[in-house]
């Protein structure tokens, strides 16, 4: 049997007072701190994994870059034309890449004309590997692996992928370990979240939680900074691939596993020893006679005789399926979490098509999203998760609606422009919420659980963006405006979290949705 699974008993006080039990979080609002030095230096070690997350995610926007080209010197009568824009139709030997073949996939294997289809097919399987590895990495890091470990063997797979990834010398092996790759990206954010997320206390979890995306939104400005030293596809891959060992080396070791995780895992003495050290980093006074116990547990009167933690079963996402209280909460969160996904990306698409340099387009965007995360990490707390949602979502809504009603000639390309940008805006928001308004939702012992279903979604969004936006004219800004104004009105039906406790079991859970 393993370890996490043997009872933990723990006896009376000495004065034969009972002890009393106390769940995490009131734990952490009345004597460990919210968010003192400890979670602050816990939660910016952790959410590191979010720039490699975002490394191996919009690596493709260089690597698999179309470069500039140019016609040769005496190849005009080729029918060579620079001005045509296109290589598609020019005689073999009539034109070069310009800084030679090796700079993309695209120039190195030809991608192009009849070949482009191939490089959206790298994306689209990137995601592929990312929805199935949130499921398969979420449910291990609720169960025997834990939070810490899960997210020690995803980044060490997503080291082992890119670093392997430049020497292939064919398509085919690219768009395999892409494949991989995309299956180990899918567990590092929600693995990173959750452990960054849930030593941290009601009040200040979900300011914390938004700041996550900063770091992903970090991650995607650094890399531009990469790409414009690493030129070459090969170089610029291991490159990027390096800082994950690094991560795994150097940063790792000084994490703590989930005091949440261990708690409904039966190892009360782990989860006490982590909480304790919380206190004394904080500068606070962990109290005796206490014992921290499932919120199912303090609901029960606390008497004379032996206390007993076994620990929670953690449950699958068929556990979740089978609450009607979570089941109607998995069903809507995908649902936001898809519609998210699909305008996020897909207006982003749109917006890289601007004629500007690639590495400072992909900058300013960048650090464009930024406000966004800021903005709905201040009124979270003031407005509540729901609110800002359903805010959020019509805002980018309203704005793709706007996109789709104006022509694309003249200055309203510039208008177009202007509320694609906006767009973006507001959907950043919403992304960056959800993650943290879907944590709290599921409790504890299907958390991961339930956010790989969620993330899951979200990559079949990702996935289906580039077939929206190959639409053309104001159909993609349609579909997005119906995706923000649908998806809002879905979040209608979605409980308020805001000061709500992060509940362990299904049992405290439903108790308090009842209470």
């Amino acid at each position: 049997m393993e370890s996490a699974e043997i009872p933990t008993t723990l006896p009376l006080e000495s004065n034969n007072s009972p002890v009393k039990k106390m769940c995490i979080d009131d734990m952490l609002q009345n004597y460990c701190g919210e968010f003192g030095r400890w979670q602050l230096k816990h939660f910016v070690l952790t959410s590191l994994a979010w720039v490699l997350a975002a490394f191996h995610s919009m690596l493709i926007i260089f690597a698999d870059r179309q470069p500039l080209w140019r016609c040769l010197h005496g190849s005009a009568g080729y029918g060579c034309n620079a001005a045509a824009g296109s290589v598609c139709g020019l005689k073999p030997g009539s034109w070069e890449w310009i800084g030679g073949r090796g700079g993309s996939t695209v120039s190195e294997w030809g991608l192009i004309c009849g070949e482009k289809f191939k490089v959206g097919l790298v994306h689209a399987l990137f995601f592929v590997g990312s929805m199935i590895g949130a499921g398969v990495f979420g449910h291990l890091s609720d169960s025997f692996l834990g939070r810490k470990r899960t997210l020690g063997v995803v980044c060490t797979l997503n080291a082992i992928f890119g670093c392997l990834t430049p020497l292939t010398h064919n398509y085919f092996t690219y768009v395999l370990l892409r494949l991989l790759t995309g299956f180990s990206t899918g567990g590092v954010g929600l693995c990173a979240f959750v452990l960054a997320t849930e030593p941290i206390g009601p009040k200040k979890r979900g300011t914390a939680g938004m700041s996550t995306f900063y770091f992903f939104s970090g991650g995607i400005a650094l890399l531009s900074g990469i790409a414009y030293i690493f030129q070459t596809w090969r170089y610029l891959y291991i490159a990027s691939s390096i800082p994950s060992f690094l991560y795994v080396i150097l940063v790792l070791p000084f994490l703590s596993e989930s005091p949440r995780w261990y708690l409904v895992r039966g190892r009360v003495t782990e989860a006490t020893k982590i909480m304790s050290a919380i206190a004394s980093y904080n500068g606070k006074h962990f109290p005796s006679g206490f014992l921290l116990a499932l919120d199912e547990e303090v609901e029960k009167n606390n008497d004379n005789e032996r206390l007993e933690n076994k620990g929670a079963r953690v449950g699958s996402i068929v556990e979740v399926v089978r609450s009607p209280v979570t089941r109607v909460r998995l069903l809507i969160a995908v649902a936001l979490n898809f519609f998210g996904s699909l305008v996020y990306y897909g207006l982003s698409l749109n917006v890289v098509n601007l004629r500007m340099n690639l590495y400072l387009n992909v900058l300013v965007n960048a650090v464009g999203e930024m406000p966004a995360f800021m903005i709905t990490a201040v009124l979270l707390d003031r407005f509540g998760r729901k609110p800002l949602t359903v805010a959020t979502m019509w805002f980018s809504g309203v704005f793709c609606l706007m996109g789709s009603l104006v022509g694309n000639v003249g200055v309203w390309k510039v208008v177009r422009m202007v509320c694609g940008v906006l767009g973006i805006f507001g959907m950043a928001g919403t992304y960056n919420l959800l993650f943290i308004y879907t944590a709290e939702l599921f409790p504890t012992v299907v958390r991961n659980a339930a956010l790989g279903s969620t993330t899951q979604a979200a990559q079949m969004g990702a996935i289906l963006a580039p077939f929206v936006v190959v639409l053309g004219g104001w159909l993609p800004f349609a579909v997005f405006a119906a995706c923000g104004m649908i998806g809002g009105a879905f979040a209608f039906f979605l409980p308020e979290t805001l000061n709500q406790p992060l509940y362990d079991t299904f049992s405290g859970l439903e108790g308090g949705v009842a209470g």
